[in-house]
């Protein structure tokens, strides 16, 4: 029964970490969390199991914080999300100009002309006292930040539509934009 459980928490553990370090978004955080309690939960079975009481008390502190987790992004974060998606949908029928939330503009994909995906928003710069969108940082290429190219689009030339920014950029003059160092990026 313990190599069953110790199976059971290693796998779980292991996906959990995946789903939490893949940043998919809350609700793939959160069911990662869910995972991890799953595996905290083998974990301290297998040290009951075992006879070791360092695994079953590192492994009820760590239940108690992956539930914490869960709460975090299933609970408050998705809530969160759900409140801004439900005001830029209430601002579509209002008069005035349409809502987005801002946090779109540190995941959302950008596309250029013609709907071609030309990377991933990770950032904006805004203007402290205006409020002012300056620029975008945009990741190109790569897999899971290693190897990924960052580029600065203008704010004038992008806006959002339907949950993506959007740019008549086409694939060869975004590629020519100039790079940004992941951590130095321009103060205008």
């Amino acid at each position: 029964m313990d190599q069953l459980a110790s199976w059971v928490a290693t796998a779980t553990t292991i996906l959990a970490a995946c789903l939490t370090a893949s940043n998919l978004g809350s609700r793939i955080t959160g069911y990662g969390f869910v995972v991890f309690t799953v595996g905290s939960i083998a974990w301290f079975a297998t040290g009951l199991l075992t006879g070791q009481p360092a695994l079953v008390w590192t492994n009820a502190v760590m239940t108690l914080l992956n539930l914490f987790g869960v709460y975090r992004w299933l609970g408050r974060q998705a809530k969160v999300e759900d409140g801004a998606q439900k005001a830029a949908e209430k601002s579509r029928d209002l008069p005035g100009e349409t809502l987005f939330p801002a946090s779109t503009l540190a995941s959302a994909k950008l596309k250029g002309q013609g709907g071609v995906d030309l990377g991933t928003c990770v950032d904006a710069m805004v203007g402290c006292g205006s409020g002012r969108l300056s620029y975008l940082v945009v990741a190109q290429g790569g897999v899971a930040g290693v190897g990924e190219t960052f580029r600065r689009v203008e704010w004038q030339n992008a806006h959002v539509h339907e949950g993506a920014v959007t740019t008549e950029l086409q694939p060869e003059a975004f590629a020519g934009l100039p790079e940004l160092a992941k951590d130095d990026w321009p103060g205008r």
